[in-house]
């Protein structure tokens, strides 16, 4: 299979998970603008709920670093409200489809406010691993921040000199979902008694870093080589 059968493969089954999930949450959403919630109100609530997921981690790293005792259940705690609140990424946009009410500025404030809920969650998961001594994965953490913030900010620069720039595998819905997907299996495996738990979040954390800068520098590297086409 080629590289561009490949992408379109994977364009094609993004989408049709896009409308299956859409099918599932359209009566919710729809139930939101009867009650007048508005986009930015379900973007500002899924900021504050990433806000209170990575505050339970801070405090399950705190309290790591305090007793040398992991408190795995705040972190299941915590996995099960950063998946919570993350629905809100798409819930927002829905909202504001289906209600009519798409907005530049909506689009703005939903961008800007994806990047802090980001920051926040990786930057208590960060804590989370320095407060018991995990320093290499508090390093990996933070190159995945780097990657993270690096995909979003290459695509906007191409979008301000007037490129499309939408490639790379680990965009955010991917970074979301290995980031819950670390957060529960480590809290869970960690109920259980597995002295590894952590290797979870740390793989998740090594799963964001690698290949979100590698986007980063594809989405690069893609936008050198429109450049050169338009000479």
């Amino acid at each position: 299979m080629t590289t561009m059968g490949i992408k379109e493969n994977s364009k094609a089954l993004r989408d049709s998970l896009q409308q299956g999930i859409y099918m599932v949450i359209n009566p919710f959403v729809r139930l939101l603008i009867r009650m007048g919630i508005t986009p930015n109100m379900v973007t500002t609530i899924g900021m504050l709920g990433q806000v209170a997921g990575a505050a339970l981690m801070i405090r399950a790293g705190y309290v790591a670093g305090a007793t040398g005792v992991v408190p795995y259940e705040l972190v299941t705690i915590a996995g099960i409200v950063i998946i919570a609140f993350s629905l809100f990424d798409m819930l927002d946009g829905q909202v504001a489809r289906l209600g009519g009410m798409v907005s530049r500025f909506g689009a703005m404030y939903d961008s800007i406010l994806d990047r802090y809920c980001e920051l926040i969650s990786l930057g208590g998961i960060a804590y989370y691993f320095m407060q018991f001594g995990e320093l290499f994965a508090a390093i990996v953490t933070y190159l995945a921040i780097i990657g993270s913030l690096l995909v979003s900010y290459v695509r906007a620069r191409a979008e301000g000199i007037g490129l499309e720039c939408k490639i790379g595998f680990m965009q955010r819905p991917e970074r979301v979902v290995v980031t819950c997907v670390g957060v529960m299996a480590t809290g869970i495996l960690g109920q259980c008694g597995m002295e590894w738990a952590d290797m979870a979040l740390e793989g998740a954390m090594l799963i964001i870093a690698v290949f979100a800068n590698i986007t980063a520098f594809a989405r690069i590297s893609y936008c050198r080589r429109q450049l050169e086409n338009e000479k």
